[in-house]
């Protein structure tokens, strides 16, 4: 059977137009100021492996999508098929006039039964690796992108005391064969997201996250089951400790093959905004973020990761003001989030910035595309004021699986086909590349 194309026919006339776009931005320019971003800043998209690679079945996510009790609205299944299809992904980064492109190991893959480590799959990623500088894109490369190998969520995941051992043994391993490819580095995707999401998270679904955890323990034979970014509430508090020291060590590692690979954490960070007079912000940014960005002050850099703009009142996360539109996750997508928040961590780390991650979960992707420069437009503020913001990389490049939200969250510049993994550029896409094309607003 003939496999259809894996990027639409209508490419060439989604490209037509970006190149007119980027004639346009030129002509434009000319009559206009012209907002721009350092020489040699990154733009590139993100993808992370166990959403888009398909069949990763050693790892723990694959075992909790697949339980009865379970929260996956769907199972990860074929994901984008990237564990095949990855050059065509590398193409489209390439076609959208990127420079950089960020993707994550799967450890579950590498190190798929504890100690037993795979030199094919190390030999995969090193390809990616390899592809990304034929293609003249940085790599960057996160370590471990949430899920981890069903062995180690087993032995209790990130609430185990070898925890930081086992991940550092991971990241030793994947340096050896990767390390001198890669050009920016992180250890772990949004550590902090657990206790970020216990500050608005309904009662209900603490419940039947319990549930699930508790069938996967007994489907492992084991006394608990804990995943990164899915965890009981009294486990959150053990995890942190053991997690900034999992960074610690597996940033030592790292740099023990090349010290002078740039390494960081990607911190999910939202936009907080006291409401009243006594508002406890300030005690859930000690809470959520402080710890982080503490252990971050060693690094070469922070990732930092936004979405959204959170109202906390004297109780908590409360409501958002009248007239505020929400977005598809029913939060306020307001654009300005960004510069805000890129501003607030700068303040605490004084290091340098990549936005690892921003973009809008929608449908629609008009929306898509006036949220882009707006939000560039804050992040370009910050950067005329002195905050030193190394690039942006744009979540995501795929229309991919948003964990237990299943297929239904749409945040792609590119839509997937689920059944024959056809690539198709949106219009945002065009939006970002004259952006990057001409490394400026105007």
């Amino acid at each position: 059977m003939t496999r259809p194309p894996l990027i639409t026919p209508s490419r060439r006339l989604v490209m037509a137009g970006m190149a007119a776009g980027l004639s346009a931005g030129h002509a434009k320019a000319a009559h206009h100021s012209v907002r721009a971003f350092p020489s040699g800043f990154l733009w590139g998209s993100a993808t992370s492996g166990h959403q888009t690679e398909g069949n990763n079945t050693s790892s723990d996510m694959w075992l909790l999508e697949h339980l009865e009790p379970t929260i996956f609205d769907d199972s990860s299944s074929d994901a984008c098929n990237s564990l095949e299809l990855w050059p065509a992904d590398l193409a489209l980064v390439s076609e959208l006039g990127l420079g950089a492109y960020r993707f994550s190991l799967e450890w579950a893959r590498i190190e798929p039964e504890r100690g037993q480590f795979s030199t094919a799959m190390l030999d995969h990623y090193r390809r990616i690796i390899d592809g990304c500088h034929a293609r003249a894109l940085t790599p960057i490369v996160t370590f471990n992108h949430f899920t981890t190998p069903r062995w180690f969520a087993a032995a209790g995941g990130w609430t185990n005391k070898d925890a930081p051992e086992l991940f550092g043994g991971f990241c030793d391993r994947a340096a050896r064969a990767l390390a001198e490819g890669i050009g920016y580095a992180t250890t772990l995707n949004e550590p902090d997201l657990l206790p970020l999401l216990n500050w608005r998270l309904k009662p209900q679904a603490h419940s039947k996250l319990r549930d699930m955890l508790a069938a996967a323990a007994l489907a492992c034979n084991t006394a608990k089951f804990c995943a990164a970014n899915m965890a009981n509430d009294e486990d959150v508090a053990v995890m942190t400790p053991l997690l900034i020291a999992g960074h610690k060590t597996g940033r030592a590692a790292i740099k023990a093959i090349r010290s002078g690979l740039p390494v960081g954490v990607s911190l999910a960070v939202q936009d907080d905004v006291a409401v009243g007079k006594d508002s406890i912000r300030d005690l859930k940014r000690a809470e959520v973020y402080a710890p982080w960005l503490e252990a971050a002050r060693d690094d070469d850099f922070v990732g930092v990761q936004n979405y959204e703009r959170m109202y906390i009142g004297a109780h908590g996360t409360t409501a958002a003001p009248a007239g505020v539109r929400l977005g598809y996750s029913v939060q306020d997508n307001d654009p300005a989030s960004l510069g805000a928040v890129v501003r607030y961590v700068y303040e605490q780390v004084q290091r340098p910035i990549i936005v690892t991650e921003n973009g809008l979960n929608t449908p629609h992707d008009a929306d898509r595309a006036a949220y882009i420069p707006a939000a560039l437009a804050g992040l370009h503020a910050a950067i005329t004021d002195g905050v030193p913001v190394l690039g942006y990389v744009h979540w995501s490049l795929l229309d991919n699986f948003e964990w237990s939200a299943g297929y239904r969250p749409k945040f792609g510049l590119i839509a997937v086909d689920r059944t024959s993994f056809r690539r198709s550029p949106k219009p945002s896409a065009r939006v970002l590349r004259r952006i990057a094309q001409t490394n400026a607003l105007s």
